[in-house]
């Protein structure tokens, strides 16, 4: 049984993936991450040893603080955390088991570098539709919380990537794209480990209303005209994402929780006057 100051596995990993997600930190020394350089959705590496430069960031924030086996490293770690008024938990059992769980891990391999503070940092188009927001909620919400979108002019991606070491995706000839019949939000999947069965279902809504394959699943049809309405209600793009991030949001929960649930009325007795 946990302690008041741990989380297990299985409820940390109905967190992750929300809005209401903690922010994770993982302690991990170099040799046991090196020994298998996957993470935990979501979560951000940091040394135990300069904890009192990075803690303050932390301030007004939920932190589950993982390390290999929940020992030492994450329970010296929260409790450091919590002198400084930090809410920190430990996850029990640690990465081990969490990775006995069966649980996601995060390929970070093929990840982008991050900048000085520890960002990932990615452009595409401008003027989002599907993709280009589906694609920026994943990140968020299963590799980088923290991470950092330009929206710019087609024919400047390529040039702002390179003049900002970001990461360009969602448009021609670079590795984050569309391949054959899918899109960059599959790509995303295929390539960072996060198989899990809702968000192949999810995947699957994207793609069909993406490509204009609305035959690939039912809600397609509907996710196609909240974008475009969405496109039409925004003139600034980050202010489309804040937004697309509340449509992802509900629609994960949905291909998580709700595919099973119908909606009927009247939902007893007879309808009022």
């Amino acid at each position: 049984m946990p302690s008041p100051t741990e989380i297990t596995v299985g409820q940390l990993a109905r967190l992750i993936g929300t809005p209401d997600a903690p922010s994770l930190v993982n302690v991990c020394i170099d040799e046991d991450f090196d020994a298998d350089p996957r993470f935990i959705p979501g979560s951000q590496r940091r040394s135990h040893k300069t904890i009192a430069e990075w803690a303050p960031a932390y301030r007004g924030r939920r932190v589950v603080v993982i390390c290999l086996r929940g020992a030492k490293l994450s329970q010296g770690t929260a409790a450091w955390l919590r002198d400084e008024g930090i809410a920190a938990e430990c996850l029990e059992g640690g990465v081990e088991a969490w990775r006995a769980a069966g649980q996601m891990l995060v390929s970070s391999g093929k990840l982008p570098s991050r900048d000085v503070q520890g960002r990932t940092v990615w452009v595409t188009r401008e003027r989002p539709k599907i993709d280009r927001i589906a694609c920026p909620w994943l990140i968020r919400r299963f590799v980088d919380p923290s991470a950092v979108f330009l929206f710019v002019k087609a024919g400047e991606v390529a040039a702002v990537a390179d003049r900002f070491e970001a990461t360009p995706f969602d448009v021609d000839g670079v590795f984050w794209s569309h391949r054959g019949e899918t899109c960059t939000f599959d790509t995303l999947i295929d390539e960072l480990g996060l198989d899990c069965q809702p968000l192949r279902r999810l995947a699957a809504i994207v793609r069909g209303a993406d490509t204009a394959r609305l035959d690939l699943a039912p809600e397609a049809a509907g996710l196609l005209a909240v974008s475009l309405g969405l496109s039409r209600l925004y003139k600034d793009d980050l202010a489309q994402l804040d937004a697309g991030m509340t449509l992802y949001d509900a629609l994960y929960r949905w291909c998580r929780d709700a595919t099973d649930e119908t909606h009927n009325w009247p939902t007893t007795g007879k309808p009022g006057r």
